[in-house]
């Protein structure tokens, strides 16, 4: 599967993006997504994750009660809705897929996309 990811950009503290994340090449519908980022001089972590059924969804405590994952089988699109948005969630936003996948933290994803950048501004 191929992931595009859109959506990023500049916003001031307190404000809202959301991430999209369109896949192609296979059907999405039997694919775990995960939203992971990357801040300039630090390792990748894991955002959120969103169970291929839809069923289940796994937040990382950083952005828990703030960003929102879900997912349209029928657009083969996944989103990262982030609400009050804080300078330490500048980064580069990434989604990955794994067929079959759980979504927790731990789950290894196989497919990644080419990242979008967020900067939140204070």
């Amino acid at each position: 599967v191929q992931l595009q990811a859109s959506g990023g950009g500049l916003v001031q503290a307190g404000g809202s993006l959301r991430l999209s994340c369109v896949a192609s090449g296979r059907t999405f519908r039997s694919y775990t997504m995960g939203w992971f980022r990357q801040a300039p001089g630090k390792e990748r972590e894991f955002v959120a994750a969103i169970r291929w059924s839809g069923s289940n969804t796994f937040y990382a405590e950083s952005v828990k009660g703030r960003f929102t994952i879900s997912r349209d089988n029928a657009k083969n699109t996944g989103y990262l809705q982030m609400n009050s948005l804080k300078p330490e969630d500048t980064a580069v936003y990434y989604c990955a897929t794994v067929p079959w996948g759980r979504a927790t933290m731990n789950q290894k994803f196989s497919s990644w996309g080419q990242g979008t950048q967020v900067t939140v501004s204070s």
